[in-house]
């Protein structure tokens, strides 16, 4: 008899996704989900598609305000500006809500205890991690990788890791589990810089202190900058934490293509972070890992990101020739900040 081999990941994808339209020409617009299925089509990977239905109030109250998912639901079918950044289109509440309903189920199919696959990419539109308990805001309506982490935590996870490598700091996701010690959140970021939040001396609040780790990194940083950060301190707080659950939420803006940052990251870069967390997914969490698309701006660049990223997770690529900066300031500061919480090399 024939062995059939299960699908090496699950796949969120919906065209409710493609419905949430800016107004006029907008760096957050349909067409980035066609490179990203790009990326998805060339990996030649065999994925298994998870529906993406609309979260309902339970899912979404855990991570945001009653009232203001209230307030977006009065949004549904109407199109205007929610802050200078932030629109709705007529479908928009349609696609966040399965965007955040889609994290979920992703969550709930990797954590069963009868799951045959482990990893799990969502091609998710609008992006989530600025999105604040009580306010949408840069380009984010609400908080996927939020809601999968609590999705995690409610199906029993005791221990759920987030790293952020998107270039802006992810505000919405650090405030939701700024003392929440079961939820460690690790950004990335290019500092100083929209939102103007995520300083290294962010680490926490009460039971939380020490289980938020914030990366501020100078504009210009490349490969080598992310590699040192990596080495330094992010591998080294999630060997001490242990996760059981890894969830990234992936942006592809530090990308030396991307419009809207000033970072200089190569595909490989994130092809290296990538097999970096795979490794500790391995490690603590059972291969428990999934990718969250966030921002990534030049399509050409997400694309070729998102692309090595996936290679890293499904291929068992290895990227030992990414350079790393041993004189990397921003990263020492970051990993003094660290070491009041964490035993760091």
């Amino acid at each position: 008899m024939a062995t059939v081999l299960a699908p090496p990941a699950l796949l969120v994808d919906d065209e409710a996704f493609d419905h949430h339209e800016p107004i006029g020409y907008h760096p957050e617009r349909p067409e980035r989900l066609v490179a990203a299925r790009a990326a998805v089509a060339h990996a030649g990977a065999r994925f298994e598609r998870v529906p993406a239905p609309e979260a309902g109030r339970e899912l979404l109250e855990r991570v945001h305000d009653a009232r203001f998912l209230d307030t977006l639901e009065a949004l549904r079918g109407r199109r205007g500006m929610l802050d200078p950044d932030t629109f709705v289109s007529e479908k928009s509440v349609e696609a966040a809500k399965r965007a955040a309903g889609g994290a979920a189920a992703m969550v709930d199919r990797i954590v069963a205890p009868e799951a045959a696959v482990r990893k799990g990419v969502a091609l998710l539109r609008p992006p989530g991690h600025h999105a604040r308990p009580a306010h949408a805001m840069g380009f984010c309506l609400m908080n996927n990788v939020a809601v999968a982490a609590a999705e995690a935590r409610a199906r029993g996870v005791e221990r759920v890791a987030i790293v952020d490598f998107d270039v802006h700091h992810g505000n919405g996701t650090q405030e939701m589990f700024y003392r929440d010690p079961h939820v460690l959140y690790v950004s990335l970021h290019q500092f100083p810089f929209y939102p103007g939040t995520g300083a290294s001396a962010d680490a926490g609040e009460g039971e939380g202190t020490g289980f938020t780790v914030n990366v501020p990194l100078a504009a210009g940083g490349g490969d080598a900058v992310y590699r040192a950060a990596f080495d330094r301190v992010v591998s080294p707080v999630l060997e001490a934490y242990a996760p059981e659950h890894v969830l990234v939420s992936a942006g592809f803006d530090a990308a030396a293509r991307d419009p809207l940052a000033e970072m200089q990251l190569s595909p490989r870069g994130y092809g290296y972070m990538t097999q970096r967390l795979v490794e500790q997914a391995e490690k603590s969490a059972g291969g428990r890992i999934a990718l969250v698309l966030e921002g990534g701006y030049d399509l050409v660049a997400l694309e070729a990101g998102l692309g090595e990223a996936m290679r890293a997770a499904f291929e068992g690529a290895t990227y030992d020739d990414v350079p790393s900066d041993p004189d990397a300031f921003d990263v020492e500061l970051a990993a003094r900040a660290a070491r009041k919480h964490w035993k760091l090399p």
